[in-house]
């Protein structure tokens, strides 16, 4: 997968936008306790973001998944995932004011069984992007092992206002 460049040109030559990981984790419309991302290590607007997510042991979903043997789901991973994805789309001024909808997956794999304690390391690059929607090439991993990668499809809905 590609590397993100700092301070490099966004989608067709917009800049980055100046913000903070905690700023780009708010242009998320998702909260608590749907939020699966912690902090935005970097991102380059409409082309790739790096976040990351720390499974704490508190997320309601481990309670039934499995009692005395806490595993994080893959749909969580992938929808980690997704909203890195997010956030690589609603950094751009073109698609600020649009709602990334996950619309589908392809190609993915569950390497390696996530539990609480772990950091996931969540990297996406949109390999294609239009006004309709696009694909991106998504990876998480823990401690630098892939744990889940995956071809994400997201297309755009209008936000509410």
């Amino acid at each position: 997968m590609g590397e993100l460049r700092d301070g490099a040109g966004g989608a067709r030559g917009t800049p980055v936008r100046a913000v903070t990981g905690t700023d780009f984790v708010a242009l998320l419309p998702h909260r608590s306790p749907f939020l699966f991302v912690d902090v935005v290590d970097g991102c380059v607007p409409g082309r790739s973001c790096d976040g990351r997510y720390l499974v704490t042991g508190d997320e309601p979903f481990l309670a039934g998944h499995f009692p005395g043997n806490p595993v994080v789901p893959g749909v969580i991973q992938l929808e980690a995932l997704a909203q890195v994805g997010a956030v690589a789309l609603r950094a751009h001024p073109d698609f600020a004011d649009r709602l990334p909808l996950f619309g589908g997956v392809e190609k993915a794999r569950f390497r390696r069984i996530v539990r609480p304690g772990d950091e996931m390391t969540l990297h996406i690059v949109i390999e294609r992007l239009s006004s309709r929607g696009g694909w991106g090439d998504a990876r998480a991993t823990v401690g630098g092992a892939v744990v889940c990668d995956a071809r994400i499809f997201f297309t755009f809905a209008p936000s509410a206002s």
